[in-house]
């Protein structure tokens, strides 16, 4: 016969293995000597992420026994197993080890001597000089494309220029341009280089971090990103964005993309 104490165990028992097995929040502390804001926290048991706040903080669901990855570009790669401890405190601390790329001693130019003499004499060519040495002012803005020299070159047409019939001043390269379709050639020329190049950036910055936790295989992976350039709305969530929102644009292009090619296998 079964006794009430066995019966009161077993359910002890089966309480808490359904605790543990259940995801639950908890609050996480990076520390390091290195900066600690927007480290990424990645969960690759179960395919989600987040980034640390200003105090290394962040807040991710784990069951027991998930893989925590914290991946930044000063610190070297850290996996650390949620254990029983931390779910019961509902917390967790890390500590990361700060990256340290040594180069390689390199010489350049000339050795110096310590004699002052010698050394200007060993000196060739001359000091370049910029506009500030010569007291005039100088472009400091983003130098533009040869696409966009060109587009700017062709001009826009704006049908106030016919005003100009009445002053004898018409500016024909936008209107020529413009009937002969070059404009639009050379803005979607720029669409396109802007896209790739904002592709280019992202994938060079996020995919390490982003395939950890969403898995693809490595000849796909350009084309994924590709397919995220294709969304009409990919410069408007990626340009100027956190690495957060980033990654939220390119988890939901992941979902559709990965059922793209679920649905060509069948």
């Amino acid at each position: 016969m079964v006794k009430a104490k066995d019966i009161v165990i077993v359910f002890m028992l089966f309480s808490f293995q359904t605790i543990i097995s259940q995801s639950i929040e908890i609050l996480g502390k990076v520390q390091s000597n290195s900066g600690v804001e927007n480290i990424h926290v990645i969960n690759k048991t179960a395919q989600i992420f987040t980034i640390t706040n200003e105090k290394g903080e962040f807040k991710i669901k784990v069951t027991l026994n998930d893989s925590l990855v914290f991946s930044s570009i000063q610190h070297k790669l850290k996996e650390v197993v949620i254990s029983n401890e931390n779910i019961s405190n509902r917390a967790i601390l890390v500590k990361l080890e700060e990256q340290i790329n040594e180069l390689e001693e390199v010489i350049v130019g000339k050795v110096l001597t310590g004699d002052l003499l010698k050394d200007i004499a060993n000196v060739e060519g001359d000091p370049p000089i910029n506009f500030y040495d010569v007291g005039i002012p100088g472009y400091k803005g983003k130098i533009a494309t040869q696409s966009e020299r060109r587009l700017s070159e062709a001009g826009e047409f704006k049908p106030k220029m016919l005003l100009g019939v009445l002053t004898g001043g018409i500016p024909l390269n936008p209107i020529l341009n413009g009937i002969s379709g070059r404009t639009k050639i050379l803005k979607n020329r720029v669409e396109v280089e802007t896209k790739e190049a904002l592709m280019n950036t992202v994938k060079a910055k996020l995919s390490k971090d982003f395939f950890a936790s969403n898995p693809l295989d490595e000849d796909l992976r350009m084309d994924f990103f590709y397919f995220c350039a294709d969304d009409e709305h990919f410069v408007k969530y990626c340009k100027n964005k956190t690495d957060f929102e980033i990654l939220i644009f390119l988890k939901s292009k992941y979902k559709q993309y990965t059922e793209n090619l679920n649905s060509e296998k069948d």
